[in-house]
């Protein structure tokens, strides 16, 4: 096994709940589907149903929130709690809603990952107010503001997409670059 891949399998084993899952393929993305938006407002309905004011900022992130964007096609939502690293105020609710813990990041800002109940879905829980929530924020409003960056991301994503990697994060840490690009030219609006 290559050194790269050894690494990336470390680095995930410390933070999936369970074994991380391998790709082992090429990336599939899909045209851009007109009913992702609706299937976030459903996440988002059953989310807040279920947290109250517990969920303080819930937001369709991602390439699903750009129209027009192709995309792998899994709803990304991001979650404000007020401290995500409490995970009995919001981890009882989402678990018994069907929700499944899959990453656990206490060391990288308390990032959680949880998939779905019934669609597709990643949802990514910080605290409210931690820049990573104004960051996803920022580039997904760029993306949809501007033709240029969202035609410069979907060419390197396409292009990423073609190449065969082992694990889905080591094609999302491809695109860093690209991503930081975009997000220096939003600035901090």
């Amino acid at each position: 096994m290559p050194e790269s891949a050894e690494s990336m399998e470390d680095r995930l084993r410390k933070v999936f709940v369970e074994e991380p899952p391998r790709l082992d393929s090429t990336v599939t993305l899909v045209e851009y589907d007109p009913a992702w938006p609706g299937l976030f407002r459903r996440e988002e309905e059953r989310i807040r149903a279920v947290l109250g004011p517990v969920a303080v900022v819930v937001e369709h992130i991602g390439s699903t929130s750009v129209p027009g964007l192709a995309a792998k096609p899994i709803v990304d939502v991001v979650l404000g709690v007020p401290d995500s690293a409490d995970e009995d105020a919001y981890l009882p609710a989402l678990e018994a809603a069907g929700y499944v813990l899959r990453i656990r990041e206490p060391e990288a800002d308390e990032h959680r990952l949880f998939k779905g109940p019934d669609t597709d879905v990643n949802l990514h829980v910080y605290t409210a107010g931690h820049p990573e929530i104004g960051r996803c924020l920022r580039f997904r409003d760029r993306l949809r503001s501007v033709d240029a960056e969202r035609e410069l991301y979907e060419a390197t994503k396409r292009g990423l997409a073609a190449r065969t990697w082992s694990y889905v994060q080591e094609y999302a840490d491809a695109k860093t670059e690209v991503v930081e690009g975009i997000l220096g030219r939003a600035g901090n609006r």
